[in-house]
């Protein structure tokens, strides 16, 4: 799909959007996670926004893997920065979610800047930044190559620190953030406050309860939070996962959505937009 003529801040603050659908690393059931092919698959099955993850070589560039070695996806047990970039290039990626089970394929670790010439006015990018430090210079790149106002940064908001950082790394620079906070954490409350005090464009939640979800809908709606979710299996909580949904899309997908959750992420992107356009329809129709 091609992007619409605004940038990924107004998408998210746009009040009459659906739900936002995030690939995690990419479209990955038939291309390696975290490659071109699989954020390619992603724009075209028409995903709002592709997750990729984010570390950097030997010699300072920027390329994309989830892992802290290199043995899942491409069959090296070495740690990916202490490599460079032309010798991570040089890797063939295990097909899928990589290990022993999946072939290794033509296709190769990334770099960031390859990703940002694919993904530029085509899809939003959620950027899973492995080392906070690294942080400016990824925004630095991002404006060099004009595609700044298309990706979002990520980060934690449990501590007055935490805030600080953010206030004083990420907000002078006018990029989109979005902070974490967790509801099933005995400092909810201490959290919340901070996500308040802060009210990023978009807030990732993890709840005990969808109920406590549902209570934040219109005071973060008035504050100019959108809720993101992770349906993903390994992290997700409260029994709303990706088996779940696949099993009865309506009872996790849906009630997420109702309860205010506007921005899923999840391993099961084109699943997600077919349920999103029915349900869709089937409202249309009702109300005719």
């Amino acid at each position: 799909m091609d992007l619409p003529a605004r940038s990924y801040a107004d998408y998210i603050a746009d009040p009459d959007r659906a739900c936002a659908i995030i690939a995690h690393r990419g479209v990955w059931h038939e291309a390696p996670e975290n490659s071109l092919l699989a954020i390619w698959k992603a724009i075209a099955v028409g995903c709002e926004v592709v997750e990729i993850d984010v570390r950097r070589s030997a010699d300072g560039e920027f390329f994309l893997l989830h892992d802290d070695t290199l043995d899942r996806m491409a069959g090296v047990n070495q740690r990916p920065e202490t490599l460079t970039l032309q010798e991570l290039r040089s890797l063939k990626l295990r097909n899928r979610d990589g290990g022993e089970s999946n072939l290794l394929t033509s296709e190769r670790l990334p770099s960031l800047k390859e990703v940002f010439d694919l993904t530029r006015g085509r899809i939003f990018v959620h950027l899973d930044i492995k080392h906070r430090q690294m942080l400016p210079e990824v925004m630095a790149l991002a404006r060099s190559m004009d595609v700044d106002s298309q990706v979002d940064y990520w980060g934690d908001l449990k501590t007055q620190a935490d805030l600080a950082w953010i206030r004083g790394a990420v907000e002078p620079h006018g990029v989109l953030f979005m902070a974490k906070t967790h509801l099933d954490h005995p400092d909810a409350g201490n959290q919340l406050d901070l996500l308040f005090k802060l009210s990023p464009a978009l807030c990732e939640i993890y709840f005990d309860r969808l109920d406590q979800v549902a209570a934040l809908k219109d005071r973060c709606r008035e504050a100019g939070i959108a809720l993101w979710y992770n349906t993903l299996d390994p992290v997700s909580c409260a029994g709303f996962t990706d088996t779940a949904a696949l099993k009865d899309p309506d009872a996790i997908w849906g009630r997420l959505i109702d309860a205010g959750i506007s921005a899923i992420q999840t391993d099961h992107a084109e699943v997600l937009k077919t349920f999103i356009a029915d349900r869709a329809k089937n409202k249309k129709a009702l109300a005719l």
